[in-house]
């Protein structure tokens, strides 16, 4: 992509000797790491924003939309980016500009300088998270490979996890702006580790064109995409003609960017890797891999906020035995499970083990408490590492050393892309079946029905005793009983939105038998 390329691997043999491999790890898993929580963190603190800036709830969702919207875009273009102007410069070039973002989000006071400075927040950070991993593949030895990407997928998988525990707690006990506040501090201390750690860019003479018109059709596309995906289920999908327009424009602007990259000498994003069985298998997985991450995920906060009725910072602390169970997970399976047995062979046991873990949490009912919730999302996180850490060496393994660089940026992508998929898809899921359960609970409440007759004089009575008139007890008591329908379908909506999480997996699970063995001593170099 660049006319001064290094050969791929070359990073991997000629490290500097004095690079410490430790105190890179620490400081670009710093800068992942602040991307990963601010994907989540602000979606507990959604009501604050919105009575802060005076939106109403569908505007304030863009305020986790824009930064999705962005963050996808700029993902498969951090390959070549840090190719054309160096890795190191790069990357701390977007960990500066995530800090300053992250300033102007807290300074805002309106709606638009918000979803202004969340889509700055979004590009830098797409920058982040992609190069994290590379220099990790590039400093550490073969043969630690797999200690590397589990101390790397830790972050990735207890992230999602941490940011709403992490904004819970800032929204319940400080100001809304102050979850991005935080990021100040640290990303200071991450710049400072990474021009400390990380080693020099070689000199590069790229005098190659860039190629403005693709770029310009992959953020057509991925941003259109996205929005489509992020806003869909609250515009009533395609009954919503700016969704379908987005669509459209989606579908333009991919087909579009994909037969101009296929066309180039030096394509911004290689798209010919995709000729590889493997790799194709792997990215359908990925994607899979992102709804369970991601997408199933969604379903359990709302559920401890809206039937529990549990606060944000008491939802973030359900959740946080599953993150510490992640990292714990991870570090195990690279240090002792995958270096004994076929990364693919991993996969299956992790598959079916997340499969458990959801047909699990598919029993829940409105007496379902922390107790009851507890294990199974410490089976889903241990089933989620199990997946996560074999699939990029199932996938990438196989291939030769000089399009890992390619492939990795494409796989990476579709791993995000499963998440906003998920949750776009189970939340028209959800609200599905809440309906579809609540029309058949009422079925069974009719006027004639002793039962529901005996209810309603039970509870009208119980109101009538506290002061109420008698019609004013029977409106109370019937709205009482639509309250407990409508509780009791909204519990099935969401065990079914489990099942149907479940189901997908099983359906991707053979897709395993495509991927190859990755290659004695090879290793996923230049991963992103």
């Amino acid at each position: 992509m660049t006319t001064a390329v290094l050969p791929a691997g070359a990073a991997l043999s000629a490290a500097p000797a004095r690079t410490n491999k430790w105190a890179v790890a620490v400081a670009v898993a710093t800068g992942a790491l602040l991307e990963i929580i601010d994907t989540s963190i602000v979606n507990v603190a959604l009501a604050d924003i919105q009575a802060s800036v005076g939106a109403t709830l569908s505007q304030v969702s863009w305020v986790v939309s824009s930064y999705a919207v962005a963050n996808v875009i700029i993902l498969p273009l951090s390959a070549w980016l840090g190719q054309r102007f160096g890795k190191k410069r790069y990357f701390v070039f977007s960990l500066i500009g995530f800090t300053v973002a992250s300033v102007l989000c807290g300074l805002s006071n309106s709606l638009s300088m918000l979803i202004i400075a969340r889509v700055l927040q979004g590009l830098m950070g797409g920058g982040l998270l992609a190069k994290a991993q590379s220099f990790l593949y590039e400093t550490f030895p073969r043969e630690e490979q797999a200690l590397a990407q589990g101390f790397f997928g830790a972050i990735v998988i207890a992230g999602p996890v941490l940011g709403p525990t992490l904004g819970g707690f800032i929204t319940t006990h400080s100001d809304w702006r102050w979850i991005f506040f935080v990021n100040v501090p640290v990303g200071i201390a991450a710049v400072l580790l990474c021009l400390q750690a990380l080693p020099s860019d070689p000199v590069r003479r790229d005098t190659s064109r860039i190629d403005w018109l693709a770029i310009g059709l992959l953020a057509l596309g991925l941003g259109c995409m996205q929005t489509a995906l992020e806003e869909g289920n609250s515009e009533g999908w395609f009954d919503s003609a700016f969704i379908v327009v987005s669509c459209l424009l989606a579908v333009f602007g991919l087909v579009a960017f994909v037969l101009r990259v296929l066309r180039s000498e030096h394509p911004v994003v290689d798209l010919r890797v995709l000729r590889y069985r493997s790799l194709w298998a792997g990215s359908l997985l990925s994607i899979v891999v992102g709804v369970a991450l991601f997408g199933a995920m969604f379903a359990v906060p709302i559920f401890a906020q809206s039937i529990m009725r549990y606060t944000s910072e008491q939802t973030g602390l359900l959740l946080l035995p599953g993150a510490l169970a992640s990292a714990v997970t991870m570090i195990v399976a690279s240090r002792v499970i995958m270096p004994r047995f076929d990364p693919r062979n991993v996969l299956f046991a992790g598959g079916l083990v997340l499969v458990v873990s959801l047909v699990w949490l598919g029993r829940l009912s409105p007496e379902t408490g922390e107790a009851q919730l507890f294990w199974p999302l410490i089976v889903r996180s241990i089933g989620t590492v199990l997946m996560f850490l074999p699939l990029t060496l199932s996938a990438i393994g196989p291939l030769p050393r000089e399009d890992v660089a390619a492939a990795t940026g494409f796989f990476n992508l579709t791993r995000q892309l499963g998440g906003s998929v998920g949750v776009a898809f189970l939340s028209t899921i959800l609200d599905q079946r809440v309906a579809f359960h609540r029309g058949a609970l009422v079925s069974h409440l009719s006027v004639g029905d002793p039962r529901t007759a005996e209810r309603v004089a039970q509870l009208t009575h119980l109101y009538a005793s506290h002061g109420a008139s008698e019609s004013q007890a029977h409106a109370q008591a019937l709205s009482t009983l639509d309250g407990l329908v409508q509780r009791q379908a909204s519990v099935l909506g969401f065990n079914d939105t489990f099942y149907v999480v479940a189901i997908l997996v099983l359906c991707f699970l053979p897709l395993i038998l495509l991927l190859g063995k990755p290659k004695t001593g090879a290793s996923v170099a230049g991963a992103h």
